[in-house]
């Protein structure tokens, strides 16, 4: 991967500006927090006691909005399986869950899936789809036969009263569920609203993120473990990023045990956590040369989509300052050119901030990241380093998450399939009817028609017997 010659100042810029307004001088506590267990009656008790209320419940209830569902409880879940996993809720018909939102604005949208056996409903071929306030999250979706639970997340802008979460049968399935739902109004940081468009051409700023909708499709920690919801204080999880690796040549994992130092101008811990941040990947020059090498991830993702890159870099390895120079590739274009985390982040050391690209993705395929030394580096030194990579979907201009079609056109399209069938049977009804009423009608004309004659009054008595 070549550079390009240029050095994005407009993005420099941007990053210094936008880091200086985020603050963590308080812990985050959401005004909307939502928490359902969808199908019990009882709350379950998951990571770091996080309490989900039973929708069946006097205290659940009161936020689905439909009379035609059913709970179902797995009568032997698997050992060692989540409280939340242990019960689902069915829905026949189109039905909604409503949530008063206090505090508008970007909102987490979690649920959580995982079919199980019932002589009632096969939950494991069932399609549905899912919309949240007018956009369209998911269409045909289906589990499978994954025994894993699975989990989509998004981040919504919510400018109403309430949130609305709609699931609709497919055309070929007669049922939808979900075994938990969460909604949490998000950290004023979580989403910035400008991001750097990255194409072969040019780069250029893109306005309007936090008014979107957006799927996490990946979520990953470089060169550290698994962190769980457990440790991250907005309950998300991040994946090794062994599986995504492409090339490492020359690089090192780097594992910090100092202090992590969150401040004014830098990324909160909500954006990203200390487990995230205390580990990286790095190029690190050990001769008297820089190695030209890059260390590259893949992640394959479905085209027709914008894409909000969210790379996460946290200065871990370096011995002393404005020794860090490197440069950032974006699908193989120069995002970002010598890029001096001394500099973005006011002359510290283990100083966490993120950097958000956009790429569009016209074709499915694999989308790139990279870092690598830049003409600036130095021998002797760190040459590049990530900390953390986050990719997620935004939504089109039909404002979906999947597919070409709105959300308004799924409940048309059911409305449209059901009351058809309706005809039918009522058409079906009728000519059953009419054809009855015939029948009787030849029935009665024939008994009318055939009568008992008069026996005649001279017939003999033996013609009698």
């Amino acid at each position: 991967m070549g550079t390009h010659g240029r050095t994005p100042t407009i993005f420099s810029l941007y990053i210094s500006l936008s880091l200086l307004s985020f603050s963590i001088a308080f812990a985050f506590s959401p005004t909307d927090h939502y928490l359902l267990d969808c199908g019990s009656t009882k709350p379950s008790t998951v990571d770091n006691n996080r309490r989900f209320t039973g929708d069946s419940s006097d205290s659940g209830s009161q936020f689905l909005k439909s009379s035609r569902s059913i709970s179902l409880r797995d009568s032997n879940p698997s050992p060692g399986l989540s409280p939340l996993y242990h019960a689902v809720r069915v829905f026949t018909r189109p039905s909604k869950y409503a949530f008063e939102i206090r505090d508008r604005g970007t909102h987490l949208v979690r649920f959580h899936f995982r079919p199980f056996d019932s002589s009632n409903f096969n939950t494991y071929d069932s399609k549905f789809h899912v919309s949240v306030n007018g956009y369209l999250l998911l269409y045909n979706f289906t589990v499978g036969k994954s025994q894993a639970p699975i989990i989509k997340d998004y981040v919504i802008w919510v400018d109403a009263k309430k949130l609305v979460i709609t699931f609709v049968p497919s055309e070929k399935s007669e049922i939808a569920f979900v075994n938990a739902i969460e909604v949490i109004s998000a950290p004023k940081d979580l989403v910035a609203d400008v991001a750097m468009l990255v194409n072969p051409e040019r780069i250029e700023r893109v306005n309007g993120l936090m008014k979107s909708a957006l799927e996490t499709v990946y979520r990953v920690n470089v060169g550290g473990p698994k962190v769980t919801p457990f440790n991250d204080s907005l309950w998300r999880t991040w994946v090794p990023d062994d599986e995504f690796l492409k090339s490492s040549d020359g690089s090192q994992r780097v594992l910090f045990r100092g202090r992590v130092k969150y401040q004014i101008g830098g990324a909160s811990r909500e954006v990203g956590p200390d487990n995230v941040y205390n580990c990286a990947r790095v190029i690190r020059s050990l001769d008297d040369y820089v190695p030209h090498k890059n260390i590259s991830w893949e992640f394959p993702v479905i085209g027709g989509y914008e894409y909000l890159v969210r790379l996460h870099f946290c200065d871990i390895a370096s011995m002393s300052l404005n020794l860090l120079y490197f440069n950032v590739y974006v699908n193989g274009n120069l995002a970002y050119e010598n890029l001096d985390l001394s500099s973005v982040t006011t002359m510290a050391l283990a100083f966490p901030f993120y950097a958000d690209f956009v790429v569009n993705m016209e074709s499915s395929g694999v989308l790139t990241v990279s870092v690598g030394p830049s003409n600036m580096s130095m021998s002797h030194t760190i040459d590049a380093i990530l900390n953390g990579v986050e990719i997620m979907k935004l939504n089109n201009s039909m404002g979906s998450l999947d597919g070409n079609i709105c959300a308004a056109s799924v409940l048309k399209n059911w409305t449209r399939r059901n009351t058809g069938g309706v005809v039918l049977l009522i058409a079906a009804m009728c000519l059953l009817g009419t054809a009855l009423m015939v029948m009787h009608r030849r029935w009665v004309r024939v008994k009318n028609s055939v009568g008992w004659l008069p026996i005649p009054v001279d017939v003999s008595e033996v013609n009698l017997k």
